[in-house]
């Protein structure tokens, strides 16, 4: 049996991936995880073969989350399931240490064949996110500036590019606002923008404005 942990605050998605998982016969969810917390008390306390894990979670998400999980479990698979399409965050994910990667919308079709893939000892992650590891591997000099930045960087860049203000953004990331302040001036550094407009418009161009709330 492989064993795996839900973690997703929403109780609908955790209730139809439960139901999905409950017909394949040889998978069981043996615990279940609303907040970035709970994901690693249950992490540390049960004995789990992979962890399906929503990027963003309450409190402690995202590539910071993986870490850690990895960290405590190094054994342990992670497979993301989110709902953003766009490469960069699967490729983050992947360094982050995930072995998988998995739109919300695929899910109902692909996401019994990718756990047990990565049960196997597998990765599951697209040919797109596959050749842009592969470019990163072999220090592509090529790569569009948004790449180059920090998680922490990337995840402020999309608040930024959605109209959310310094305040909100440092509210919703329980962070000071002098903390995301630095975080900007950083990131609009390294993407060589000279205002916020510029950063809107390198967005949409590279479609990095779809669903920017998490990260």
């Amino acid at each position: 049996m492989i064993r795996v942990l839900i973690a997703d605050d929403h109780t609908i998605v955790r209730e139809g991936l439960r139901h999905l998982l409950a017909t394949a016969g040889d998978i069981v969810v043996v615990r279940e995880a609303v907040t970035g917390h709970e994901v690693v008390e249950r992490v540390r306390m049960t004995d789990l073969d992979i962890l399906l894990l929503d990027l963003s979670m309450p409190g402690k998400s995202g590539m910071e989350l993986i870490r850690q999980v990895k960290t405590e479990k190094p054994k342990l698979k992670v497979l993301v399931l989110s709902m953003h399409e766009e490469h960069q965050y699967a490729v983050r994910a992947i360094r982050a240490g995930a072995s998988g990667y998995l739109t919300k919308d695929s899910a109902s079709v692909q996401l019994v064949s990718a756990l047990r893939k990565l049960a196997a000892g597998g990765a599951f992650i697209s040919a797109e996110v596959a050749e842009q590891l592969a470019r990163d591997a072999h220090g592509a000099g090529d790569a569009p500036p948004h790449t180059t930045l920090s998680d922490r960087e990337y995840q402020v860049l999309r608040m930024l590019v959605s109209g959310q203000s310094l305040t909100e953004i440092a509210e919703k990331l329980n962070l000071s606002i002098k903390t995301i302040s630095t975080h900007k001036a950083r990131l609009m550094q390294k993407m060589n923008a000279g205002n916020q407009a510029e950063l809107i418009r390198y967005a949409i161009t590279h479609k990095l404005t779809d669903d920017v709330n998490a990260g």
